[in-house]
């Protein structure tokens, strides 16, 4: 009898180890080789300065409370609450010290496509990669390139205060498993170039879905409820549904959305509030044509 449960706690350690070492094969950290981010050639520094505005980069990275040139110091800083835990954004300015300053392009890459750290650690999804997995790597470079041309900060953020199980990067392995891809969030039939490039803007570089669609339980996105509202993050009120079956905005024209994008009034004059506020002030940044292009993205996805 003692032998067999001896044999019994045994194997039960070794199904445990064979799994655990399962488990990390399926989910370590992937990414890219370093020769995936040689030969992109010189970087296109105003190009940069545009995929900066739409990816919505001061928005998080800028100091609290700046304003004006200040908001392109991206001392980090800010504290970002959710049902997991209080994030803390880094700095991300060329200080070599407290910032990317000795960050190489392959690293820099890896965090924006991959979700994966200079370390090679997992990176928690409150860092949209997994809408900014769809950047080119073009646009990756011009970023980087730019993004070294901005003021350095010695700042230095908190550490995330994640509660156990949240604190367990290993963890993030199994959530790409199952909600990490670089696929379309939808995929429209016949799209033209213009939707396209809304498409690009929106799903990757605007990461719009990251506050505008639901989430269940582990924080993954509902696939069938693209940006059809979805409760405030932080607590407060509610991210309205910008599909074309809303109640707020789904009469909406094109030109309309393209009005209220590049100015921040509505088409009955009233203004944009909250968070969105940043986020139409760093759109308003982009070439009228992209602005557009968003637009018709919009009024192109499926209705919910």
């Amino acid at each position: 009898m003692v032998r067999r449960f001896i044999r019994f706690v045994l194997c039960l350690i070794g199904v445990v180890l064979i799994g655990g070492a399962v488990f990390y094969f399926v989910t370590a950290p992937d990414p890219f080789p370093d020769s995936h981010w040689a030969n992109l050639g010189a970087p296109d520094v105003a190009n940069g300065e545009k995929v900066f505005w739409a990816g919505g980069c001061v928005s998080c990275h800028a100091t609290p409370g700046a304003q004006g040139d200040a908001k392109l110091t991206l001392a980090g800083g800010l504290a970002l609450t959710s049902p997991f835990g209080t994030f803390h954004v880094p700095n991300i300015s060329p200080d070599e010290q407290a910032g990317i300053g000795r960050w190489t392009l392959a690293q820099f890459g890896n965090a924006i496509k991959r979700g994966v750290g200079p370390n090679g650690q997992h990176l928690y999804p409150s860092f949209p990669y997994g809408s900014y997995t769809r950047m080119s790597d073009k646009d990756v470079n011009d970023l980087f390139a730019y993004l070294k041309t901005l003021p350095k900060s010695s700042n230095v953020a908190p550490p995330h205060e994640l509660p156990f199980p949240f604190n367990i990067r290993l963890a993030l392995g199994g959530w790409k498993l199952l909600y990490f891809n670089d696929q379309p969030r939808v995929v429209l039939a016949n799209a033209d170039d213009k939707v396209k490039r809304g498409q690009y803007l929106v799903e990757g570089l605007g990461h719009c879905g990251e506050c505008h669609t639901p989430r269940d339980f582990l924080g993954g996105f509902l696939r069938d409820q693209w940006l059809a509202g979805a409760p405030n993050p932080e607590g407060k009120g509610r991210i309205p549904d910008i599909t074309p079956g809303s109640k707020s905005v789904g009469s909406w024209s094109e030109a309309d959305i393209t009005n209220y994008l590049q100015t921040g009034f509505t088409p009955d004059f009233d203004s944009a509030g909250g968070q969105m506020v940043d986020v139409q002030q760093n759109i308003a940044h982009l070439p009228q044509s992209d602005i557009e292009a968003i637009s018709a993205y919009l009024k192109a996805v499926p209705s919910k």
